[in-house]
């Protein structure tokens, strides 16, 4: 009986049957998708949960627009581990493991096999979750093409695809080569064009209300405005469209006189990123004799993506850090000469306002003559992969090399380089009259002023001398090597043993640069240094297969299985990873299996050298204000004893005070943690697979029942700020003392003791856990004149949480949508139907959400009960049909969405809103019913 590999296991054996509950996609459910990337196939399966990048919520992403990644468990897409042939694939986000499926061609694929729980002890780090293994098409003879366009219902979101795949195999059958040319288009989907997301809004809700939570206060429009706004000392202004001066009235409120002066910023924001994709990908066997052989597979892929935001929100407060203050005036020789593009309104009302001698006044503004902020990014992904593999005295080996690499150059527009434009601000009048930058250097570099006061007051030339195109440059470099043996050992009356063992090296390296304005925060955001790092690692395993039992009453065969990893990176050091497991066969109906595994993660670069970049938060609640001298508990101590705030209490009268210069004078630094270890999870699943062949009607059925559970401990997170403090003085926890500065002294209007840096830094301190089922059920047969094929995937999750600490409490995510753009609800399932007959064919996938409640946190904080706000089921249809012209020539049609579903109105202010979509995109189709309509040819 012929051998096969299935994932999950290195040994070769005749049952095509995982220990680990496996799930199948075939070609022929990629075909029936009209799916142009892998992710739109994938999300339909139960086991996925939401995807940290997408095409549908990259939009307002620094970097990796247009990405496609997955997310098995919803324990993260770093956990998820992604192979293409049983071998691992570069990443496509840098300083991650993330696998970018716009590389993969579709047409290429023969099945995607999905396996959940932990496989590190087969695979190596990552595969927490599980596994997504993509097998390649081979012996493939002939040409295929494959064509299609479409569009959705309102127009946009236009879909091309045309792909050649062709194969010549050898007589023998031993030798082989295939290709693949492809290119694809999917065109975007504006904020504008859908009338839930057309206009700025915001949730209602508001403390003890949950009533109120989907009602949305329309409009909810930007304050920062094209025509600008303008502080004096005790009014503010606008501009109307002829620039006249106005009073300020955001939203247009009723009886004001005036229209609304915000802004909509939902104009200019993205539903669906566009992106195309030319793919190239090629495998090869060739066989030198019928024991031995060599191999290939190369890819290559080149995307184009483009993001695209509202302009740029500027206050003076990025200009002049940090309170914002505009001089609108200078000293020359001791006399104050008023800025000529200061309007004399706003100069008759202000003052002196830090006692520099000169007046100031604070302004915001929407930077519209800079228009859009736009990126526009260019990703290559290279991979090549070969080794030797064949027989030898009945043991098969492998041997490979692998070199992956991913390129991604982005440019941006729309922001603002802060020091040319302070230059700009800092007018005076030259002897003429004419208004000149004050500055007699920044002249020579060929400063010129700039007027923000009204519609479109920037010059040609100033916006030239401010504006400051951004750029950045992403490097991700994998080297893999490994070799493996499998084979029997003959022994024990059951039957023979299975081993198989390897070694494997991997080299990760990754490097993201941002253009030097980004990188020292003078283009008006916070500062972004480079971030690089690399580490390898080396890894010994083996695996053993050991047949207890067989032919026995109620036992047809039992064996035990085992699976050991020992890693040694030049991070954290060693590893170990294992899995047992057992596999009884009661019947040849029956069957039970049951696995016990431990898989590890080693930090990935982002996580371990991330490079601090400096952040103003707002909101942090500083747990000793309003702590005395005098109090004898743990919180008093624990202030007490922190750099500057006895002096602070000294100075008010015994309590420690502070003023809103402090509050909104914290700084702090996100980084990565070089001492980071390791994260370990433990996963334990039981399955049963039922084949009731001696029942007529279902004898071509299979059922499969799974229970699995997996823990993580001293996972990898990065601390929350407001917690950071809370564990440092309220629950007397000192290594989180660590993220938080206080200043020893005052420095001018900022207090001793007040908080300078409230950093964020990756720590093994985190938990996450989840436990559920899965049922499965599969049947094919004739019903009336043709064939009918019918599968259904369900998962039941029980659980799924996470914790901050190992003290802490859980916080519990089943069945809710979380403020960190969680979507998991009790259940969820897919149902796929086709039928053949004759030329003709259809096929139906209906795939269910169930319902979720608003993240339990975010209720509890405005006083309302977790669980009483929730979000509808929602079912989605597509259908596909085909028609066989001639034996090699298919047309087909299909269409999304077929009933037009509506996503809920997850609107902003509320957990798992996607900015300008107001649902979650990640979870909800927000386009609507989409058409499209294909040419298969075979040759």
């Amino acid at each position: 009986m012929q051998k096969v590999l299935i994932t999950g296991s290195r040994i070769a054996s005749p049952a095509a049957e995982s220990p680990s509950p496996l799930q199948i996609l075939s070609s022929a459910d990629i075909a029936a998708s009209g799916a142009t990337n892998l992710q739109e196939l994938l999300q339909k399966n139960p086991t996925m949960g939401t995807p940290t990048v997408s095409r549908t919520n990259s939009n307002f992403l620094t970097s990796s627009a247009g990405v496609t990644t997955v997310n098995l468990r919803n324990l993260g897409d770093s956990r998820t581990l992604v192979l293409v042939n049983g071998r691992r694939f570069v990443s496509g986000v840098p300083g991650d493991s993330a696998v970018d499926l716009n590389s993969i061609p579709t047409d290429f694929i023969d099945r995607v096999e999905l396996l959940t729980g932990g496989a590190s002890a087969t695979y190596g780090s990552d595969a927490v979750a599980g596994v997504v293994n993509i097998i390649l098409k081979k012996n493939f003879n002939g040409v295929l093409l494959d064509a299609l366009a479409g569009k959705s219902q309102e127009g946009d979101d236009y879909k091309k695809k045309i792909a050649l795949t062709f194969g010549i195999t050898s007589a023998d059958g031993a030798s082989n080569l295939m290709g693949h040319f492809g290119y694809s288009k999917q065109g975007a989907v504006a904020s504008r064009d859908r009338e839930r997301s057309a206009l700025d809004q915001t949730s209602a809700i508001r403390q003890g209300h949950p009533e109120l939570a989907f009602v949305a206060r329309r409009p909810n429009f930007s304050g920062y405005a094209p025509q600008g706004r303008f502080f004096g000392d005790s009014e503010d202004f606008t501009y109307d469209a002829n620039n006249n001066i106005i009073p300020w009235n955001q939203n247009g409120a009723p009886g004001s006189g005036t229209g609304a002066t915000g802004f909509n910023r939902s104009d200019y924001r993205l539903i669906a990123v566009p992106v195309d994709r030319y793919l190239f990908a090629t495998t090869g066997n060739w066989a030198f004799n019928p024991e031995h052989g060599a191999f290939f597979e190369g890819t290559y892929a080149s995307s184009h993506a483009a993001s695209n935001i509202e302009p740029f929100a500027l206050g003076s407060d990025n200009v002049y850090k940090p309170d914002g203050q505009v001089p609108a005036a200078s000293l020359i020789n001791g006399a104050l000469v008023r800025n000529p593009l200061v309007p004399q309104y706003l100069y008759d009302r202000i003052g002196d306002n830090d006692g520099d001698g000169v007046p100031d006044y604070f302004f915001t503004r929407r930077l519209s003559e800079f228009g859009p902020r736009r990126s526009v990014v260019d990703r290559d992904t290279f991979r090549l992969a070969t080794g030797l593999k064949g027989t030898l005295r009945g043991w098969n080996y492998e041997t490979y090399l692998t070199y992956g690499k991913t390129k991604e150059a982005q440019s941006s527009t729309g922001q603002v380089n802060v020091m040319s434009l302070r230059n700009a601000l800092e007018a005076i009048p030259d002897v003429d009259g004419t208004p000149v930058c004050r500055d007699v250097h920044a002249r020579q570099e060929g400063c010129v002023p700039i007027k923000l006061f009204g519609y479109n007051s920037i010059t040609p030339d100033a916006l030239k001398y401010v504006t400051a195109p951004g750029s950045l440059l992403t490097i991700i470099t994998q080297r893999l090597a490994g070799g493996s043996v499998s084979g029997e050992v003959p022994g024990l009356p059951a039957g023979a043993i299975g081993v198989a063992a390897g070694v494997e090296w991997r080299s990760e390296e990754s490097s993201a640069i941002p253009d030097p304005l980004t990188q020292s925060g003078l283009n008006a955001g916070n500062a972004t240094p480079p971030t690089m790092g690399e580490f390898t690692v080396r890894e010994v395993f083996v695996e053993t297969r050991v047949p207890l039992l067989k032919a026995r009453p109620w036992v047809r065969e039992l064996s035990a299985l085992a699976t050991f990893r020992h890693g040694d990176y030049s991070t954290v050091g060693a590893t170990n990873s294992w899995n047992a497991g057992l596999e009884w066969s009661m019947t040849p109906d029956v069957k039970l299996r049951a696995t016990r595994a431990q898989s590890t993660r080693a930090p990935n670069i982002n996580e371990l050298y991330q490079a601090p970049s400096q952040d103003f938060p707002t909101g942090l609640v500083d747990p000793c204000e309003g702590v005395s001298s005098s109090g004898s508990g743990a919180l008093a101590v624990n202030c007490r004893n922190a750099p500057g705030v006895a002096v602070n209490m000294a100075a008010h009268g015994g309590v420690f005070t502070l003023n809103q210069a402090d509050q909104q004078g914290i700084s702090g630094y996100n980084r990565g943690n070089p001492k980071l270890a390791a994260e370990t999870g433990r996963s334990t699943t039981v399955g049963l697979i039922v084949t009731p062949r001696a029942i007529p009607l279902l004898r071509r059925a299979v059922f499969t029942l799974d229970y699995f559970k997996i823990k993580i401990a001293d996972a990898i997170v990065f601390t929350d700020r407001q917690y950071a403090l809370d564990q440092c003085y309220n629950q007397n926890n000192p290594q989180f003392c660590a993220f938080i500065t206080r200043r020893p002294a005052a420095v001018g209007n900022l207090s001793a003791g007040s908080i300078r840096y409230s950093d964020i830094a990756a720590t093994n301190s985190g938990g996450f856990g989840t436990e559920g089922v899965d049922l499965t059920a599969s049947w094919s047969g004739r019903v009336g004149p043709g064939s009918l094929s019918a599968r259904l995937a369900h998962t039941w999750l029980r659980e799924l949480w996470q914790q901050a600490t190992p003290d802490a409490d859980k916080n519990h995510d089943a069945g809710e949508v979380t403020a960190n753009n969680v979507n998991a609800p009790r259940n969820r399932a897919t149902l796929n139907l086709a039928y053949k007959w004759g030329p003709y064919g259809a096929s139906w996938t209906s795939t269910y959400t169930g319902p979720v409640s608003l993240d339990d946190q975010f209720l509890k904080s405005l006083s309302i009960a977790p669980g009483t706000v929730s979000v509808g089921s929602r079912t989605y249809n597509d259908v596909q049909f085909t028609y066989d012209v001639r034996k090699a020539i298919q047309l087909y049609l299909g269409v999304d969405n077929l009933f037009n579903a509506k996503p809920p109105p997850i609107i902003s202010g509320l957990p798992g809103n996607q900015t300008g979509t107001e649902t979650d995109t990640s979870t909800y189709d927000a386009i609507g019913r989409r058409f499209y309509v294909g040419l298969r040819v075979s040759l």
